[in-house]
């Protein structure tokens, strides 16, 4: 089987912390990156991961079809819109960049699989600034997106239903899935394929584009939405390689 290249876009982000201790303070900074759980799902002889930080995002991340034909896959996960339409050269220095928006739904449209997944920056997102809705982007999804905050926080854990047992993505993977603690409100498309669903809202839904094909997974890939449960779960790292074998076209 030829290797399926796979670029990650997002998945990092920068803390920082005062600690105030009596009179005194001082602060720190923490970089994280949440693709770990992912990255080892996936067998280096069938798959190369490329993880894009989010603060790379909006210098590196594709700028041509050309660009963007080097991979099979896209995954956007927690990153907002804005790192992929704000090229510093057109936020700081006010000249013409590409709207890399447009560039990916026509890269799909021409065959590419896109998927994006959740978290506080995904589709709509935390405060709604993650902002893809009413974008190429969501023309392409197989979801429409909310105009306010879609997060749904489920501490108590919330139960995936699998809709389509024999969906290639999920086919030998069981129904007896783990709980999760949150995940983005989505509404899914008339024209699309609902393969789970959690509470009343697509969990994993896939769409035909063109030439191309789109897929959503309504919560996160690693913590805190998916738990360790569901991380370490023996049916996570098949999901994930049966994701991108079906957006890839294998």
């Amino acid at each position: 089987m030829t290797t399926i290249h796979v670029l990650l876009a997002g998945e990092s982000w920068v803390s920082t912390t005062t600690h105030v201790k009596g009179y005194d303070y001082f602060s720190s900074t923490q970089y994280a990156v949440g693709v770990e759980f992912l990255a080892k799902a996936l067998p280096f002889d069938r798959f190369t991961l490329h993880h894009m930080p989010g603060h790379l995002v909006p210098t590196d991340f594709p700028m041509t079809l050309d660009a963007l034909a080097h991979y099979d896959v896209v995954i956007l996960s927690d990153i907002g819109a804005n790192s992929l339409l704000l090229h510093p050269d057109t936020a700081v220095h006010g000249l013409t960049t590409p709207n890399r928006l447009k560039l990916l739904q026509t890269w799909v449209e021409q065959g590419g699989g896109l998927a994006m997944c959740g978290g506080y920056l995904s589709f709509a997102g935390m405060n709604a600034c993650a902002k893809y809705f009413r974008t190429p982007i969501e023309a392409i999804l197989p979801v429409n997106l909310h105009t306010f905050d879609d997060r749904v926080e489920t501490p108590e854990g919330a139960q995936p239903e699998v809709i389509d047992r024999d969906h290639p993505i999920v086919r030998g993977i069981g129904t007896n899935w783990p709980a999760l603690l949150g995940y983005n409100e989505l509404i899914l498309k008339p024209d699309t394929h609902l393969i789970a669903r959690v509470g009343e809202h697509p969990l994993l839904a896939t769409r035909q584009v063109g030439n191309g094909r789109s897929f959503v997974w309504a919560s996160d890939i690693g913590p805190h939405w998916c738990p360790p449960p569901f991380l370490h779960w023996e049916g996570y790292a098949r999901l994930w390689q049966q994701v991108l074998m079906w957006l890839a076209g294998r």
